[in-house]
């Protein structure tokens, strides 16, 4: 792609997260980022010892120069070279940071933005996660450039993903960072020859997609197999879906819907060794779980541990 250019742009980097970082990792096979800019380390774990970002982690890997910030607003360094020499282009990825003025007009396009759903739906914090839980059947990625209203600004290209029946959160945003990455790059090729065509978002189409509490990771063995296997799908890998078995969580990372019959909780069958077990209108099989203060294994393994048995009640 970068013989593609007719001339080197002028590009720089915003983001912090996980998906930020994915993304990152596909477009530095392409281009040349002159600034990453991430949130400084978090503090957390034993010891309360500093966390890189999923961004510094990954640039520590590649040798890539870094510069921390948690009010990039605000950043002299940044400011200053801002004014001095503006680059093309700012790619804001998951960053966790509203992008204000001058950061928004400064650049000669704007400030991109890499965003995982297909806007104006899904406009927020979480949109692949609330599209699984709602059972969308198909979700995607915008390029587009950002305005001071979250996730408004006007689109430059979208591609669809179908969402499958077991893919996790996670997995869709790997598929969904390469996606978002190719637009990326094919945006910036049409920014150079001029050939780009933005188009407004429809606002009264708008849906929202709001972080992720704790709490909507609760499962019950009630509901339809149907909403479990979708909120597993969702909650996959933060903050993992749960179901109280007494006074203690199971975290259930993996599971699939299956039609054996059965009541709510009860162990229907075993599948090669996973426990089947009923929900209101089918069952699942558990693939892999974690029991509280405990790694993950497969259910099968589980299963045999605590010598569970058909018939048994998981409650």
């Amino acid at each position: 792609m970068k013989d593609a250019f007719q001339r080197n742009p002028v590009l720089w980097f915003f983001g912090t997260g996980t998906f930020a970082a994915s993304c990152l990792k596909h477009l530095v096979k392409n281009v040349h980022f002159d600034r990453i800019v991430t949130s400084p380390p978090s503090s957390g774990g034993r010891g309360m010892r500093n966390i890189l970002s999923p961004v510094e982690k990954l640039c520590e890997t590649l040798h890539l120069h870094v510069i921390r910030s948690s009010k990039v607003s605000e950043e002299p360094e940044l400011l200053h070279h801002l004014a001095e020499s503006p680059p093309d282009c700012i790619l804001v990825v998951d960053f966790g940071q509203k992008i204000l003025e001058p950061f928004l007009s400064a650049p000669a396009w704007g400030c991109l933005n890499i965003h995982p759903s297909l806007l104006p739906s899904y406009r927020g914090a979480a949109p692949v996660p609330r599209a699984l839980l709602n059972g969308d059947a198909v979700t995607g990625v915008s390029l587009f450039r950002l305005v001071e209203e979250m996730d408004a600004g006007p689109i430059l290209f979208r591609k669809e993903l179908t969402v499958g029946e077991t893919a996790s959160a996670g997995e869709i945003l790997e598929i969904l960072a390469e996606k978002g990455s190719e637009l990326y790059l094919l945006g910036v090729k049409c920014l150079i020859e001029g050939s780009c065509k933005f188009r407004d978002q429809n606002s009264e189409s708008a849906t929202y997609a709001p972080k992720i509490a704790n709490k909507e990771a609760e499962c019950s063995w009630v509901w339809p197999s149907h909403r479990l296997v979708s909120t597993v799908r969702a909650m996959n890998p933060s903050p993992g879906a749960y179901i109280f078995i007494g006074a203690k969580r199971l975290k259930i990372w993996e599971v699939l819907h299956h039609p054996s019959l059965g009541r709510p909780g009860e162990i229907v069958d075993f599948l090669d060794g996973f426990p089947l077990v009923g929900t209101s209108d089918g069952s699942v099989a558990l693939l892999c779980v974690q029991p509280e203060g405990k790694k993950r294994l497969s259910g099968a393994e589980w299963a045999r541990g605590i010598r569970l048995k058909k018939g048994d009640f998981l409650q």
